[in-house]
């Protein structure tokens, strides 16, 4: 805490105080009393016998004249009083302003002492010369410097310190190894925690001999296994960790730390830089795995599948030293940079939800990124923005950057516009530590302080570790081409093990024989594994992949489920929506909904798209099944359908209908996210990863809008099984369809999806009625397949009157791929095949009916993938050979699904009918932007259909 010395402006109080001290020194407080000794040879005597300190200035202390009484000094009398109370005043000025200095002082180097810390190993980095650090900006001479002053408690128990000490202080807490960033968290209680155990330790760990050997014994894991790696595996890429190997004691320090703190799983996402020494000295991965990638020597092992290496995940257990189980997970990864953090965040979300860890205290994500990444990607700001949100906070994240101070070829002043890499962190009130890699024993107070604050406070941490990157980007580079001075400089370091093993060797801390052996037997170990690798067999891949009951693999394996519900059961849960606390208030549009959704239930009314959306997500829940929907306006629904979250019109009070089914139903969240969509799907993809017996869904606010996240799309959720074996039932909810709004409203790009197919990889569907979706759904959930489902999802239809459903498609009915045509003529009457997909099915219909032409028949092809020819010719299999089938879409020729059905399944429609297309011409832009120009289209299309 800020302060001045107590009582510094009250000049009597000053007076007494002095007068009490002459009379006897030991009657005063000691902060006093050491301020006043501090005094000593300074005080002297002006004229008449004036008292004065020092050649300068007038002491903080008021002394009373020769022959004047303190009494009559303070009442202004006797000889000296006018002179005595004008000193008085000069004293007590001067006093202030330098105690007032030495203030600002300390508060300069809280603020930006970091900019002179010490922080590059290499030397490269110029520390700039900030004046207001130096006593000389404030006027103090040297003959001050031995001066007491007040101080904050946390630097000195007593109060008080000569301003020499206090600067030292200053210095090492803030100027050494690391330099730390907090001054711009406006929470004053979590600034002055961190002033408190910052200054009260001049961030520094007082470490114990074991605590030493367990630091050096882990440095020389991460620097053996390089070396191991480089010698026996030459000019494999492997992206090493050298010239960052302190990144490993940092991680074990992190995970001993979480383990005391009562933590049981911790998630853990990077890139490949240093990643396959983690796996092999933190996770606990086999090296003789990893040596047996590297060897790859059988070629049939993953054909069609797989990935490199470095981008493999892990999970193992922990166990710290005081005996503590931790579970690791390490996520697999692209080579995107940074994509994987909100993927780690959703993992640990689900973890957390999955046993009930409401505020968030058993699990812990660590993140660690590049330094050139974290400045330079975007996705870093939608992960920090998700830190403190209601629906997807973690209870804090450890940052932790491996600072190469380089990114491929790029230097930081081509790199970033902001000082630090980590300035994007400043957006969260939360501490950036800063630290000299090459002091492992800072790395180890900053892994402390971090961790402790995250305990604390339930927020993120960010530890800046400077390094370098002793290579090249990867093995086979040559940086010297573009970093010729670095990399002559780096050549000529020293390990950061053996700089510390020097300092512990001159501490006594450990011998060179224990160095020795520690390194030896790390050899050995690595010796033994790597003859193991290349002496077993390999494991076969998996075919089909497996996960708590839960399979990938082929549609055709799985078997299907009922999806449908009694009567009765629809019935009551109908209802049960309904039901509102006595004392709230809904808006009147509500109510109406609510009355007409009652009348739905007593089978007066068919079921809108709503009410069955609404069953799924509530008949799952009271089945015991987790659901979770997010997205930018999910909890209303972008298109003001959903209303699951309602509010109170009198005081903004929310309830959720879809919470208060059953006592003991499975956990249910429906959130508004921020607006972002690759930080939100990422999450929501990773959230799915560990929920596989429920429901997780993310809905874009337009379907138009995912391609934002196409990384998250592409190297994740289409590809992750075949890359990784990873299974997910990921629900992404696009609203789809050509209704006049412009080029950037009517397509969630549904041939993307449909050239990404493959494998069975995903599902995409675009189901056109109420009970279709309630069947997607819970067959999303029922069923044991698990893939992520892509829905081409409604906007005009969630209140066109003809797209409902009776209660009798939800308790008869199932899911259908191919929806039959019901308003036709017979089959051997019809003269012509429509096949469609989506709404469109509605405006045929209806021009089937304006034109009475039911010799027409409309197939709704509710799959597009995966669908087999053989269910394609079922469907099909009562019309002649020879009618004409005929492929209809709003989508343009080069867009939408006809691509995708020509080349899969022409040959087996062709085969037996006069199969065509037609839609619109092929296009650069989805669609047009204006709505007479989109009418008019639709209306050429739709005259084709039936004039062809």
């Amino acid at each position: 805490m800020e302060h001045e010395l107590p009582g510094s402006s009250n000049l009597l109080f000053v007076e007494e105080i002095y007068a009490d001290y002459e009379r006897d020194p030991e009657s005063v407080p000691a902060p006093w009393r050491t301020y006043f000794d501090s005094l000593g040879s300074q005080i002297g005597h002006g004229e008449n016998g004036a008292t004065r300190i020092g050649p300068s200035f007038t002491p903080s202390s008021i002394f009373n004249p020769a022959g004047t009484s303190s009494a009559a000094a303070k009442d202004g009398k006797g000889s000296n009083g006018i002179a005595y109370g004008a000193r008085r005043a000069t004293i007590a000025s001067e006093a202030k302003e330098r105690q007032e200095a030495v203030t600002q002082l300390v508060r300069n180097f809280r603020v930006r002492g970091h900019l002179q810390a010490d922080l590059d190993p290499l030397g490269f980095t110029k520390i700039p010369y900030i004046p207001e650090l130096e006593p000389e900006f404030y006027g103090f001479t040297e003959a001050d410097m031995d001066r007491t002053f007040a101080c904050d408690r946390s630097f000195e128990k007593s109060g008080m310190l000569p301003l020499r000490e206090l600067l030292s202080r200053l210095k090492n807490t803030y100027s050494r190894t690391i330099g730390v960033q907090f001054t711009h968290i406006d929470d004053i209680e979590a600034r002055r925690w961190l002033q408190q155990r910052m200054e009260s330790t001049q961030n520094r760990l007082e470490l114990s001999r074991k605590e030493q050997v367990r630091i050096l014994t882990r440095l020389t894991d991460a620097v053996i296994f390089e070396e191991f790696i480089r010698r026996k595996f030459t000019g494999a890429k492997s992206f090493s960790l050298e010239g960052a190997e302190s990144l490993l004691p940092l991680l074990d320090l992190s995970i001993e730390e979480a383990g005391e703190q009562g933590v049981q799983e911790i998630v853990i996402g990077m890139a490949h830089r240093g990643r396959l020494n983690v796996l092999a000295n933190i996770i606990g991965k086999s090296p003789r795995e990893i040596f047996r990638e590297f060897e790859d020597k059988d070629p049939d092992l993953h054909m069609g599948g797989g990935d490199v290496k470095y981008h493999l995940g892990y999970v193992n257990d922990w166990q710290t030293s005081s005996g503590r189980r931790v579970k690791l997970s390490l996520c697999f990864n692209p080579s995107h940079l940074e994509f994987v953090n909100t993927v780690a965040m959703g993992r640990l979300r689900a973890k957390q939800d999955r046993i009930e860890d409401t505020r968030r205290e058993r699990g812990l994500v660590i993140l660690i990124h590049g330094d050139a990444a974290f400045a330079g990607e975007g996705v870093i700001q939608e992960t920090l923005n998700l830190s403190q949100l209601p629906g997807y906070t973690v209870g804090g994240a450890l940052h932790v950057i491996i600072n190469n101070q380089i990114g491929f070829t790029t230097g930081p002043e081509e790199a970033r516009s902001s000082h630090y890499c980590t300035d994007v962190a400043k957006m969260l009130q939360i501490p950036i530590f800063h630290v000299n890699g090459e002091d492992p024993e800072a790395v180890a107070a900053t892994v402390k302080m971090a961790m402790d604050f995250r305990r604390e406070f339930g927020r993120d941490a960010v530890i800046d570790m400077y390094g370098y990157r002793k290579l090249g980007h990867n093995e086979a580079d040559e940086p010297a081409f573009t970093q010729p001075l670095i990399y002559a400089a780096i050549a000529k370091r020293k390990t950061v093990r053996e700089a510390y093993l020097d300092r512990l060797l001159k501490l006594g801390g450990v011998t060179r024989e224990e160095a020795d052996a520690i390194a030896d037997r790390r050899r050995q170990e690595l010796e033994k594994e790597l003859s193991s690798a290349q002496n077993e067999k390999p494991i076969p891949a998996k075919v089909r992949h497996t996960h708590g009951g839960y399979v990938g693999g082929h549609d055709e394996d799985v078997p299907e489920v009922d999806t449908s519900l009694p009567k009765e059961r629809v019935q009551e849960l109908l209802t049960k929506l309904t039901n509102l606390p006595d004392d709230f208030h809904p808006h009147p549009k509500i109510t109406r909904i609510l009355k007409q959704r009652t009348q739905m239930a007593k089978g007066d009314l068919p079921l809108d798209w709503a009410a069955g959306e609404a069953l799924a997500y509530g008949s799952l829940s009271t089945e015991g099944f987790p659901v979770r929907l997010t997205g930018q306006d999910s909890e209303r629904g972008t298109f003001s359908h959903r209303h699951a979250v309602l509010h109170d019109v009198e005081n903004d009070n929310e309830f959720t209908p879809l919470m208060n089914l059953a006592p003991n139903q499975g956990h249910l969240e429906i959130r508004n996210s921020p607006l972002s969509e690759i930080g939100v799907l990422g999450f929501e993809y990773g959230y799915s990863l560990d929920a596989l017996a429920g429901l997780t869904a993310w809905e874009a606010q337009f379907g138009d809008f995912w391609n934002t996240a196409q990384v998250i799309v592409d190297q994740f959720i289409v590809s992750a099984e075949d890359k990784w074996q990873h299974l997910s039932g990921l629900v992404m909810l696009l609203p789809h369809g050509y209704e006049g709004a412009g080029p950037e409203h009517s397509s969630a790009r549904l041939e993307r999806f449909l050239m990404m197919a493959a494998e069975d990889n995903i599902q995409v569907v675009y189901p056109t009625t109420p009970a279709q979706c309630f069947h997607m759904l819970r067959r999303q959930v029922l069923r044991k397949w698990r893939k992520p489902l892509i829905v081409m999802s409604p906007k005009s239809l969630l209140r066109h009157l003809e797209c409902v459903s009776p209660l009798e498609e939800f308790s008869d009915g199932h899911w259908y791929p191919i929806l039959p045509d019901v308003h036709a003529k017979e089959e051997r009457e019809i003269n012509k095949v429509l096949l469609c997909s989506g709404k469109i099915y509605y405006e045929l219909d209806k021009e089937r009916e304006a034109r009475g032409a039911d010799d027409v028949a409309i197939l709704r092809f509710e799959q597009l993938y995966p669908l087999r020819d053989a269910q394609i010719m079922e469907a099909l299999s009562a019309y002649k050979e020879g009618v004409k089938v005929i492929w209809v879409q709003e989508e343009p020729e080069n867009m939408g699904a006809w691509r995708h059905i020509f080349y899969y399944h022409s040959k087996a429609i062709g085969s037996k009918f006069d199969f065509s297309f037609v839609s619109r011409p092929g296009s650069a832009s989805p669609a047009t932007g204006s709505g007479s120009s989109h009418r008019k289209e639709q209306e050429i299309l739709i005259s084709k259909a039936f004039d062809r």
